[in-house]
């Protein structure tokens, strides 16, 4: 069983919940679209909540978002092979694995391949009140030619990203009267030509903290949704 929900910002009782109600067994795994936030203080703080999820006694992956730093310049993380593809993951919390975007992981017989990072429209007011902000937070150029060449080099069954493609934006989630001039929205621009030409059964996301559904897009905030095992993995 993969049981995907969205960010849920440093409140690890979200995954607790979410264990409890599913019971999801060591061989199961727990999908967190983003914004984890136990990347983020690199301090106790992140420590306790690193604990209190790996506590849950479930791998749990999670995916880039624009509320956290990258592992990948955190001294504790090291890469490692899993299921198909490279996770960041520290030694004291083997079960909390980091994706690497653009890294295809087969998980119970599913493709999934891993689209992390966004925008922050809250730049601004977190560089001037020293609050953590990383310029890394978007993908970079190698991430997304790495992505284009995965996708063109392997079939998937679903993607997993932070953000959205732009024409599947919710427009009711945007703040009133914010100037969407000042928007970076080059990633979810760049998501529009991934999801035209990508054959796939479903796209989760999280980053706009809403539950929602359009066609086959899956927004996840608080809700959870669950993929049962296909059993077996087609051969290439």
């Amino acid at each position: 069983m993969i049981c995907i929900t969205g960010d849920i910002h440093g409140e690890t009782k979200y995954v607790t919940q979410l264990c409890e109600r599913y019971a999801p067994s060591p061989t199961d795994c727990v999908i967190l679209l983003g914004d984890v936030g136990v990347n983020y203080h690199c301090d106790l703080r992140d420590r306790r909540r690193k604990e209190e999820l790996a506590a849950c006694g479930v791998p749990i992956l999670c995916i880039h978002g624009n509320h956290e730093q990258r592992p990948a310049g955190l001294g504790p993380y090291s890469l490692k092979e899993w299921n198909g593809g490279q996770v960041w993951v520290e030694e004291d919390f083997p079960q909390l694995l980091f994706a690497k975007d653009g890294e295809i992981y087969t998980i119970d017989g599913y493709r999934f391949i891993v689209i992390g990072g966004a925008y922050s429209i809250d730049k601004l007011y977190r560089i001037s009140n020293r609050i953590g902000w990383w310029p890394d937070e978007q993908p970079s150029f190698e991430i997304k030619e790495y992505t284009e060449q995965q996708l063109a080099a392997h079939r998937i069954d679903y993607v997993l990203s932070h953000t959205c493609p732009f024409r599947y934006e919710p427009k009711e989630r945007m703040l009133p009267g914010f100037d969407r001039s000042r928007i970076d929205d080059s990633t979810e621009r760049w998501l529009d030509t991934i999801e035209a030409s990508t054959d796939y059964k479903g796209w989760y996301c999280g980053h706009w903290h809403v539950d929602k559904r359009i066609d086959k897009m899956h927004f996840l905030y608080h809700g959870v949704e669950c993929l049962p095992g296909s059993g077996k993995e087609d051969q290439l």
